[in-house]
């Protein structure tokens, strides 16, 4: 008899806490939406985004350029961890951290479903072509003047989760590590 659990993807079997670092490095699906400045609303005590990306994300690859030194660089840079990512309220509604700490599937497009880091592109979830400005060429005082609504919102048609031959591709498989 087969082990039921060998056919579950790792993030519905595994507590957070259980997780290998290059399984918790994969829940990324490398939007780049948590890199983006945020403000937050005085009246409201909401976290709202900008467009302007950090001095480290390449606005291409949606990635860090220096993933590794990134809190050396920018000291106020936030690490996800398995003990803080429950209480990050700023986390965008289609992170794969935020999804799984809530119960839920990952989407269609994450690339530990899709088998293709590429998705997340084409589904219209990640910053690609959307990053206006670097935080280096702006400064705090005129952020206010980028604040958009897209990166706190689930784009069209990127709905959904994981459909059972996206989970037979992600069984076991742990995607490319690095933000």
């Amino acid at each position: 008899m087969a082990d039921e659990t060998a056919d579950t993807p790792f993030w519905k079997r595994k507590k957070f806490s259980e997780m290998t670092d290059a399984e918790w490095e994969s829940l990324c699906d490398g939007c780049g939406r948590c890199c983006l400045n945020k403000l937050l609303d005085d009246d409201t005590h909401e976290t709202v985004f900008t467009d302007v990306g950090c001095v480290l994300l390449d606005g291409d690859t949606c990635r860090c350029k220096d993933y590794t030194h990134r809190q050396k660089q920018v000291p106020d840079c936030v690490r996800l961890t398995w003990r803080n990512v429950r209480r990050l309220t700023w986390l965008p509604p289609t992170c794969g951290y935020r999804l799984v700490a809530n119960g839920q599937d990952l989407a269609w497009w994450h690339p530990l479903v899709s088998g293709d880091p590429e998705t997340v592109h084409k589904a219209g979830v990640s910053v690609r072509g959307r990053v206006t400005a670097s935080e280096a060429d702006v400064p705090d005082e005129k952020l206010e003047e980028y604040i958009v609504a897209w990166p706190g919102k689930w784009p069209k048609g990127a709905r959904g989760s994981a459909t059972p031959l996206g989970q037979e591709r992600a069984r076991g498989k742990v995607a490319g590590k690095g933000k």
